[in-house]
């Protein structure tokens, strides 16, 4: 008798992947920006508690969750719920806000959409606030999240540096921060636990998620030593209002006010309204990525691809394919499809700024395609009549076929009685020879030697299906059965 393997420890494993079992440096950011960065209570998991609620969540999917577990978790009438458990109401709305988000993605951004509308600059500031946007945006895309949060790519210090720098300008919280937010909601995709759930909605996974207190009961990990242990992202977390000021405020207002004397027109559109339209194009990955568009390889979760998300994401728009092949630096294949990020990337990599872009093989690509369409076939099968499924026929002897066939309008194909009388008027053409075969087997004739039957007359054919014979060869594609036939009989 074989020794029983041993299972995985789950406790163990979830440890791993939220990197507690590591002992990595514990970067603070100072000050404020230390709570730009989110609550901590959302993170702040063990992985005992992570794996308690794993199995929890699992037993719930599978139905083996025993009553007095779900009588467990069962909220106590009498305990205080978190404010996020809470309805909205006129006395505790107020509470429900995080308000340090509201006014950095909100109040700010409409202080400055404000003064763009009565404040038209001259065109070296919009073109010097275009700039600044591609550069924020890209160092979001190609550097935040294919660079850091998926190591979909090396890349040289000025790059990352560069990165560092003006994705901070983005307003959208440090590398190990956004990076740790992106890592579990890859990990958690659609579930309590993702941080931006599009089951929740457009609007929850677009902005709303920043704008509510989040519930700490739905806390998650993910192993970010790899990004602690680089001294860019130490510093940039560390310091992150720091150089969220200069990037996203002084810097364009210095550049416009000692470039050309355009001091307001820098800090309103090379600031506040650059950030907020990266800030919005960011949001998009998370809601519109989500909402619109195909799911050529996995339609079991929510993201899609749509040349319209792409274009307003520098070509984070092919989210269903991100989302299968994550480490990829590409996003769009086809040469067609719009992707700067992915432009951008191969580019350093010529200038040797860049290096080890990773891709999946064209094969993996392939497979995910192929059995995605075949989702969709077998889905589209499901709905037709194929006739009654051999195994659910009952099972006649020859002596009660023989007994029963002629008169009745019966044949043999491959094992298989059809019942053929009402189909006799309709045979185009071959009546005669139907009738000839009542009551006989017909599998050779049906099968090439007398007519080699159209695909849809094998269908047809399966609609009749009413018993199989007892210890007969039993074929129900009578189709396969017809080309293994008319194959043998080129080869004679």
């Amino acid at each position: 008798m074989l020794d029983s393997v041993e299972a995985v420890d789950l406790t163990q494993l979830n440890a791993v992947a939220a990197g507690t079992n590591k002992k990595t440096p514990r970067i603070v950011a100072a000050g404020l920006g230390g709570k730009l960065m989110g609550t901590k209570s959302l993170v702040d998991a063990t992985a005992e508690e992570i794996s308690k609620q794993s199995l929890q969540d699992f037993a719930k999917i599978t139905g083996q969750q025993r009553k007095e577990e779900g009588a467990a978790s069962t909220v106590d009438k009498d305990s205080k719920l978190h404010i996020s458990e809470q309805p909205w109401n006129a006395n505790n709305w107020w509470k429900h806000i995080n308000w340090l988000n509201f006014i950095l993605v909100v109040a700010v951004p409409l202080y400055g959409l404000y003064h763009a509308c009565i404040y038209i600059p001259p065109v070296k500031t919009l073109v010097m606030a275009f700039i600044l946007y591609v550069f924020s945006g890209i160092s979001i895309t190609a550097g935040y999240h294919r660079l850091w949060a998926h190591k979909a790519y090396d890349a040289a210090l000025p790059v990352r540096l560069f990165f560092a720098f003006f994705g901070a300008g983005a307003v959208e919280g440090s590398i190990k921060w956004w990076g740790h937010s992106h890592r579990i909601h890859h990990r958690y995709t659609d579930t309590h636990r993702d941080p931006y759930d599009a089951r929740r909605g457009f609007w929850y996974s677009h902005m709303g998620w920043m704008l509510q207190i989040a519930n700490p009961k739905y806390k998650a990990r993910a192993d970010i030593s790899d990004l602690t242990s680089d001294w860019i992202i130490r510093v940039q977390h560390r310091h992150y209002l720091l150089f969220m000021v200069l990037s996203a405020v002084v810097f364009p207002t210095v550049v416009a006010g000692l470039g050309w004397g355009d001091w307001w027109g820098g800090f309103i559109w090379g600031g506040l309204v650059k950030a907020f339209v990266i800030q919005q194009a960011t949001f998009c990955v998370n809601s519109l990525a989500h909402w619109i568009g195909t799911q050529p390889f996995d339609d079991r979760r929510t993201p899609r691809d749509h040349a319209l998300t792409a274009l307003v994401t520098f070509g984070e728009g092919y989210h269903n394919f991100h989302h299968e092949f994550p480490s990829d630096y590409r996003n769009a294949l086809k040469w067609y499809q719009y992707d700067p990020t992915k432009v951008t990337i191969w580019a350093l990599s010529k200038l040797g700024l860049a290096y080890n872009l990773r891709t999946f093989s064209q094969n993996a690509i392939e497979q995910g395609l192929l059995q995605q369409q075949q989702k969709k076939l077998d889905r589209l099968k499901h709905k037709l009549s194929w006739g009654t499924p051999v195994d659910e026929l009952p099972v006649w002897d020859r002596d009660t076929f023989n007994a029963k066939g002629k008169e009745n309008g019966l044949l043999i194909v491959s094992g298989i009685v059809y019942d053929v009388k009402k189909f006799i008027g309709q045979h185009p053409g071959g009546q005669a020879l139907v009738r000839a075969s009542l009551g006989k087997d017909a599998t050779t004739a049906f099968n090439g030697g007398v007519y080699a039957h159209s695909n849809a007359a094998h269908n047809l054919l399966a609609g009749m299906r009413i018993a199989v014979i007892k210890d007969a060869e039993v074929h129900g594609n009578t189709f396969a059965v017809q080309e293994l036939y008319m194959g043998k009989k080129k080869d004679i």
